[in-house]
């Protein structure tokens, strides 16, 4: 579980979000939405351990964050930015490999497990049929695939995605989010942020909505994505359309 208490985060002391209380349990899928700027990416940086609040506290199970090693917190939580870039043309295996760090002594070889867990990790994911291939000869959904299969090379309990699905076509975002929720039913706890709503709306158990350095409203996507909260927050006018069974959300052509 992570939970935080009357968190205050921010930079340089300019308070970006404020009073934030949240529990997020463990195996769901925890999405954070709201309008750029609303600080969803700060929220995500706190939780990994690379942003300390400027009060509150945050807690991973029943120990606060900041009373882990960098070693023990990378053995519980992994985390990938947005944007991920590599200096070097790794092969996709030798990528995934260094999920197992946190797990080694230094200068170690690889065990028979660690080698177990990057291919289980490679599995999961469907890299492993080109694992020998370099990184920059992948598409950006396949790459996205590595970067999530070398996060779970750490054998975390959370995962912390921050827009996992930006700049990837159609195929590659529905893809990438069906993965998502499949690793949440291996017992995996997953905090995503996303700008698509239609996306949040069908894969998150619960979410968050934050605007203007607060949580406006959390739970069940349906409950907390309606015509009248988007309205406010994202200063679009929406209709929320029942398709089959599922919900969608369709912005509203202004009339000239």
């Amino acid at each position: 579980m992570i939970r935080l208490e009357s968190v205050q985060l921010g930079y340089s002391g300019r308070l970006v979000l404020r009073d934030l209380d949240l529990e997020i349990a463990p195996g769901e899928v925890f999405g954070l939405v709201g309008p750029n700027g609303s600080g969803k990416t700060t929220l995500l940086r706190a939780i990994s351990g690379r942003l300390a609040p400027e009060a509150g506290a945050i807690y991973l199970d029943c120990r606060r964050l900041n009373e882990l090693s960098p070693r023990e917190l990378a053995r519980e939580l992994a985390a990938l930015e947005q944007e991920i870039s590599c200096s070097f043309d790794f092969t996709v295996r030798e990528i995934v490999e260094l999920g197992r760090l946190p797990h080694r002594e230094r200068w170690q070889r690889l065990s028979q497990k660690d080698s177990d867990v990057i291919t289980r990790a490679l599995k999961l994911t469907k890299t492993l049929e080109f694992s020998e291939r370099k990184i920059h000869s992948l598409s950006s959904g396949e790459r996205q695939r590595v970067w999530i299969a070398l996060a779970l090379a750490q054998e975390p309990k959370v995962l912390l995605l921050d827009e996992p699905t930006a700049h990837l076509d159609l195929n590659y975002q529905l893809e990438i989010m069906e993965l998502i929720r499949s690793l949440a039913q291996r017992d995996l706890t997953v905090l995503v942020s996303l700008h698509d709503l239609n996306l949040a709306l069908r894969y998150a158990d619960r979410i968050a909505l934050l605007s203007e350095g607060r949580v406006i409203a959390v739970g069940e996507p349906e409950h907390v994505l309606t015509a009248e909260l988007i309205e406010r927050v994202f200063r679009t006018k929406v209709r929320i359309v029942n398709g089959t069974g599922d919900l969608y959300i369709v912005p509203v052509r202004s009339q000239r």
